[in-house]
């Protein structure tokens, strides 16, 4: 498990900061990766000062591939049997997005009750602890008139 967490940390050492091409040029475009296709464009021509592109070199170790940062293996779950498949020592578990929220609070339950760690809770209103108004007293009220 050392070992493990030693490698989840250390493989973003090696990996390149991928910028999209023009994108200091028109403030539109959004700063995610996207392969540059222009018949004469520098950057897919791999010009050294046109920005790196990604490539296998660039990859993590095999032995981390999926782990989130926590150090353990992510896994999507939509329904709450898939998550008697799963282990939750060795599993973090992320609901999915098209999944509504009385189904959300029924996989969360029970991933919570299993021991599961999930990436992305969602607290209902309904279960938000309501804050009670303090009671002012008088000497902190003052008068006016």
């Amino acid at each position: 498990m050392v070992a493990i967490k030693r490698l989840i940390r250390d493989r973003h050492a090696k990996r390149g900061n991928f910028r999209r091409q023009c994108l200091s040029q028109k403030a539109k475009l959004d700063d995610v990766w996207r392969r540059p296709r222009g018949g004469q464009s520098k950057q897919r021509k791999q010009k050294k000062a046109k920005g790196i592109i990604p490539a296998p070199g660039f990859a993590g170790p095999v032995a981390v591939r999926g782990f989130h940062p926590c150090g353990m293996k992510e896994a999507l779950v939509m329904t709450v049997a898939t998550l008697e498949s799963l282990d939750a020592e060795t599993t973090a578990i992320r609901i999915g997005g098209t999944v509504g929220m009385k189904k959300r609070m029924e996989i969360q339950e029970k991933a919570l009750a299993g021991g599961f760690k999930v990436l992305n809770p969602k607290v209902n209103a309904a279960e938000e602890p309501e804050v009670e108004d303090e009671q002012v007293s008088d000497d902190e009220v003052t008068d006016d008139e």
